[in-house]
């Protein structure tokens, strides 16, 4: 007969505590062995292990899914498994705890490395893998711990990432992504995938992991698909396109990164109300001001509902940014505040990174015992969160913003002939900079932000410049085909689309390939269309949508000179293009790069 102390705990502290405690301690008498086991859970510490019981102790076991103190355990053989394993597999976890203690190599004394932690062999399996449940605290943990021992069984080189309720932790870095031959995601919540293009993934969900790790492992190597596909052949513009804006997202850091995320989650939101807006119009500028009306229903819903979420969603997805889950409650409620507060896009940004910052320090700064951990993300957090970032808002931010707001919308308002050719030049330059890259995204987030103020020239001046770079480069690969490569030639048509449909991104391959010509004749370009729709007087309600936009009656003002601004500024960057670039060589003009 063993001498068995063990201790159980589960993050929420609850129900898996007790029922493993109770499943170990029936299987163990029923072997003949003298058990002792220590609970700890929401109520505390119950039935305590003493030093004396511990001194006497052959084995000790650990059933636990949360770090506990292990120190009073150095020189004892320690053997670990999961609340759950211990709750479903009883029999076959006090075997291998004994078989433990049997084997000389087996025991592994408390301080000495983890299973988790053994170097795998250099040529084994290398496998990433991400959990997460829609509370994201016990079965997150459990799958990624069961995962984890089903992994370093087979001998496999295994890295778990859990996407709980305080944010992501043990975070996949590139290296690692880089590197493994496959991906696994066990989650029952939406999980980002964009991460692991290129890469072998097997999607299931958290209970499946929990139950069967080592079934989940088989199937992902069985069953596992490349996500986004794969294949030899010669990439198109629209694959180049998207692959450098995905590199691009990867390479974002700091507030940037965090100010584009809340961008990306609001951006929709303003397409889907600003086009929304624009259909009202159809009916005439001031259908919507008759009660009852579709007109009126229309813009109760781009303008009213759309329009009003569109500064707390881009408050709350920088903290989440910053933060992760803790950041999205103080973030939305802080963007909220900015609208009531009448700080507009402007609030919203402060809001976000003043929430998230203040978020991530607090969940990095609050130590709570094992037994409270499931308070933290539902109810201390959120509460304190959002507690400094609103009195903040209220009292510090939010009338200092709104006057900068207002001054800013006055002036953008009453702008003479002179500024307003000046800051026409100025953000259309600035959208054929880096197309798409930063110093672009400044341009468009300003103006899109100024759509809530009823502001909106700088929009048309950014979208009709943001269009001209890719149109003027397809137009100039078919009235000087001997200036672009046959590659070049035959991306020209999908330069045209992706021109039209207001992506300016179309130009980059181009830009890339020769920067020193290209680049210089599509920012002038820009420039001078920013400059003649400020210049012509066009508005623009919607903020996407190029060319498709435009065929909606009174969603642009003075159509025909806003035509005409885009026009003159394709031409001048095709003429500009011709004279820039040489003609090139018959050899090389007709070869096509190899792959």
């Amino acid at each position: 007969m063993s001498k068995i102390v063990a201790v159980t705990a589960c993050p929420t502290g609850i129900a898996h505590t007790h029922m493993a405690a109770e499943a170990l301690k029936e299987t163990a008498a029923l072997k003949g062995h003298s058990i002792r086991i220590e609970r700890q859970s929401a109520q505390g510490v119950e039935h305590a292990l003493t030093p004396e019981e511990i001194s006497a102790a052959d084995l000790v076991l650990l059933a636990t899914d949360i770090q506990i103190d292990r120190s009073r355990f150095a020189g004892k053989p320690v053997y670990e498994a999961s609340t759950s394993q211990a709750l479903r597999n009883t029999d076959a976890v006090l075997d291998a705890a004994l078989a433990s203690i049997a084997t000389p190599s087996a025991p592994k004394p408390t301080g000495a490395a983890a299973p988790d932690d053994a170097q795998a062999p250099a040529d084994a399996l290398k496998v990433v893998a991400i959990t997460s449940c829609p509370t994201g605290i016990a079965h997150t943990f459990m799958a990624a711990d069961a995962l984890k021992k089903a992994g370093k069984a087979r001998g496999y080189e295994i890295a778990v990432e859990t996407q709980g309720s305080v944010g992501s932790q043990n975070a996949l870095t590139d290296t690692q992504i880089a590197s493994a031959d496959m991906v696994v995601i066990a989650a029952d919540t939406h999980v980002d995938d964009s991460r692991f293009v290129g890469k072998k993934v097997y999607k299931t969900s958290v209970g499946a992991a929990v139950k069967g790790a080592k079934d989940v492992l088989d199937a992902a190597i069985a069953e596992g698909e490349i996500l986004g596909g794969g294949g030899s052949e010669r990439k198109s513009l629209a694959d180049e396109v998207k692959a450098t804006k995905a590199k691009r997202a990867s390479q974002r850091s700091g507030p940037y990164m965090h100010l584009l995320t809340g961008v990306s989650y609001m951006l929709p939101i303003v397409v889907a109300g600003g086009l929304l807006i624009a259909l009202s119009f159809v009916f005439g500028i001031k259908a919507f001001e008759v009660e009852g009306t579709l007109p009126a229903a229309l813009m109760a819903i781009g303008g009213g509902a759309a329009f009003q979420l569109m500064v707390p969603v881009l408050a709350g997805f920088i903290a989440y940014s910053i933060a992760d889950r803790p950041g999205l409650t103080p973030g939305l409620i802080g963007g909220m505040l900015a609208v009531n507060l009448n700080a507009g896009f402007l609030g919203g940004i402060v809001a976000g990174f003043l929430a998230g910052y203040v978020a991530r320090w607090l969940r990095d700064a609050i130590k709570l015992p094992p037994t409270l951990e499931g308070l933290k993300p539902v109810l201390i957090l959120p509460l304190l969160s959002t507690l400094v970032t609103g009195l903040v808002m209220v009292y510090v931010v939010g009338a200092p913003v709104a006057a900068i707001l207002a001054g800013m919308t006055s002036f953008l308002q009453g702008l003479g002939t002179t500024n307003a050719v000046l800051l026409g030049l100025l953000l259309g330059g600035m959208m054929a900079v880096d197309m798409g890259g930063p110093i672009n995204k400044a341009a468009y987030t300003f103006s899109v932000g100024l759509l809530t103020s009823d502001t909106y020239a700088p929009m048309a001046a950014v979208m009709a410049a943001g269009m001209t770079p890719p149109l003027g480069l397809a137009l100039a690969t078919f009235v000087a085909r001997n200036r672009f490569t046959e590659e070049e030639r035959e991306a020209g048509p999908a330069a045209a689309v992706l021109g039209l449909a207001f992506i300016t991104e179309g130009a980059i391959p181009f830009a890339a390939k020769d920067p020193a010509r290209v680049i210089p004749a599509i920012i002038v370009g820009s420039a001078i269309t920013g400059a003649l729709s400020m210049i012509l007087g066009c508005q623009l309600v919607a903020p996407h949508g190029g060319i498709f936009v435009l065929a909606i009656p009174n969603a642009v003002t003075n159509l025909g000179a806003y035509a005409v601004a885009i026009l003159v500024g394709t031409l001048i960057t095709t003429g500009l293009l011709i004279a820039l670039k040489k003609p090139l060589a018959p050899a090389e003009a007709e070869a096509v790069p190899a792959e």
